[in-house]
């Protein structure tokens, strides 16, 4: 069994060095199993050291171009060699114990993909309604936050990737076709509990609260057509860190 962990980076300096590094000591959960793994950090066009910090930490630093969460992860996607794949953000941290958690769903031979709930790094009581809230939307749902995502690396390739129309949001689009698939394969799709994955909380602090709800109402306005233009989705990619 190989997993391959695949990391999007744009300007991710300043935390990308100790997610890595959470990373590596949680992949003893592969370790432990006799299980290969190889660790993979998309540069997605980065103006400062986001590469050269990866590949101090050991990682294989692949190169995309084109500024989109979607087309890096897709490239990430590209160069990997597992079986299975597991998408981690650049400020996230996974724990041994939820590595552990997705080595044992994929023992059992059920699951086609998955995810966690996820608990912000810090953040107030309306931080944590709004934490509280995407968990209990994903647990019913089974859309997967884009900070973790693990899938069959077959299962991933069989859906064409992630879009690379959307320019946000693009994992629940993803996790849409996953389900569909599953279903056919008469296999799961899970999302674990049990250890959230803990994330940053970050853009709470480099946007108002004004320019949250303003991005979050253009796209119910839109009926979600402003995800596929990437100046409304500029949140994600002007660079603010």
């Amino acid at each position: 069994m190989k997993f391959s962990i695949i990391v999007p980076a744009f300007n991710e300096e300043k935390l990308l060095r100790e997610s890595l590094q959470s990373i590596r000591s949680a992949a003893r959960a592969f370790d432990d199993r006799k299980w290969d793994w190889e660790l993979i950090v998309c540069d997605n066009n980065s103006t400062d050291r986001t590469p050269e910090i990866a590949s101090e930490s050991g990682a294989e630093v692949v190169f995309e171009p084109v500024n989109q969460i979607s087309r890096a992860r897709n490239r990430g996607a590209e160069a990997a060699t597992g079986e299975w794949m597991l998408f981690v953000d650049a400020d996230s941290h996974p724990s041994f114990e939820l590595l552990n958690d997705v080595a044992a769903e994929v023992e059992k031979g059920r699951s086609l993909a998955g995810g966690s709930v996820i608990r912000m790094d810090e953040g107030g009581l309306s931080l944590r309604f709004v934490n509280g809230l995407w968990n209990l939307i994903s647990r019913v749902t089974h859309w997967a936050a884009g900070s973790f995502i693990w899938v069959e690396a077959d299962a991933f390739r069989a859906v064409g990737g992630f879009s690379r129309e959307l320019y946000a949001s693009e994992e629940l689009d993803l996790f849409g076709r996953l389900k569909r698939l599953a279903r056919e394969r008469r296999k799961r799709v899970v999302i674990l509990t049990a250890h959230p994955m803990e994330t940053s909380a970050r853009k709470v602090k480099l946007y108002s609260a004004g320019e949250l709800l303003g991005i979050l109402f253009k796209t119910l306005v839109g009926l979600g057509r402003p995800l596929k233009d990437k100046d409304a989705c500029h949140m994600w990619y002007d660079g603010r860190r």
